[in-house]
């Protein structure tokens, strides 16, 4: 978070320069003024588990919806393409200040109810994961059928190199992996459709401390 940025006490306004900001490394939520560069307001959440981790990237809002049950009082949707994911309440208060869901953001009731009243559709929510980004808990062993941010990001790779001309949409289907043997072939990999260490190192993806 920009040390530029200061607090800023305001009456709920739907206009176009307000964003939101999740930052997975804090357990935090930001609402933001991206034109005047202040934090309107902030939230604790809870965020994905490694094992269904939050969805690390730049998206839109898509769906608003008020409900009840173990998702809370509101539903805030984005334009993930690999899942439903999105910013919702709870009945767990407990969970908040952890990795806990099952992917998407979760607000105390209170909370999420006052963020809504700030949500617009085509509202920009990044979601950042560390200096990693959507490698935030290390390289997987990527096979047919997973999905996820690193998908999304070795789609976006392989494409910039001229091997994927599919959909950037974070999942491994049977579209990507002709492109991955070729890949692999092309760089004297071993034969498989398994994303691997090696297979990130020639792709150019190497996390440094």
């Amino acid at each position: 978070m920009s040390t530029q940025a200061v607090f800023a006490a305001s009456k709920p306004q739907k206009n176009k320069n307000l964003a939101i900001l999740v930052d997975l490394t804090e357990e935090r939520l930001y609402l933001i003024d991206t034109k005047k560069n202040l934090i309107i307001k902030k939230y604790s959440i809870a965020s994905g588990k490694p094992e269904t981790p939050s969805p690390i990237g730049t998206w839109k809002v898509i769906g608003k919806d008020q409900w009840s049950g173990g998702f809370g009082t509101r539903w805030i949707g984005l334009n993930v393409p690999w899942g439903k994911f999105g910013i919702h309440g709870t009945n767990k208060p407990g969970s908040i200040g952890s990795e806990a869901s099952h992917g998407c953001i979760r607000m105390l009731n209170n909370d999420v109810e006052e963020l809504y009243r700030y949500v617009r559709h085509g509202m920009i929510v990044s979601i950042y994961g560390g200096p990693y980004g959507a490698f935030e808990w290390g390289f997987r062993r990527l096979q047919p059928g997973d999905r996820g941010s690193d998908v999304l990001e070795v789609q976006r790779k392989m494409k910039d190199k001229g091997y994927y001309p599919g959909n950037l949409d974070g999942i491994y289907g049977d579209g990507m992996k002709e492109f991955v043997l070729k890949f692999r072939k092309d760089n004297k990999l071993e034969m498989t459709h398994d994303i691997d260490y090696r297979f990130y190192k020639k792709l150019g993806i190497i996390l440094m401390d």
